[in-house]
């Protein structure tokens, strides 16, 4: 059985906020695991290993995740960056 790739690297802080926002989501959109992977075309565990950094995500993925959850690419993009207490204007600074 092939690997799905290396454990996410950076930083364990912005990573973690990552990963429970990815989560959180799901519950607020009232979905289980189960659900948001046959919503996906993929299996349950894919999900769960995405929750858990354990197999990465890419900017396709999310987007279809953000999509069958309600929200779109920008707001879970803001939401990430509010939790990690970042600036959300657009400018820098």
């Amino acid at each position: 059985m092939a690997k799905s790739g290396p454990r996410l690297r950076g930083s364990g802080k912005k990573q973690h906020a990552l990963l429970l926002l990815l989560r959180a989501v799901r519950e607020e959109a009232g979905l289980s695991q189960k659900e948001l992977a046959g919503a996906l075309g993929i299996g349950q565990t894919v999900v769960s290993k995405y929750e858990h950094g354990i197999r990465r995500l890419d900017l396709l993925e999310l987007d279809a995740i953000c999509g069958i959850v309600g929200i779109t690419l920008e707001e879970f993009v803001r939401r990430y960056r509010l939790n990690n207490g970042e600036n959300t204007s657009g400018t820098k600074g």
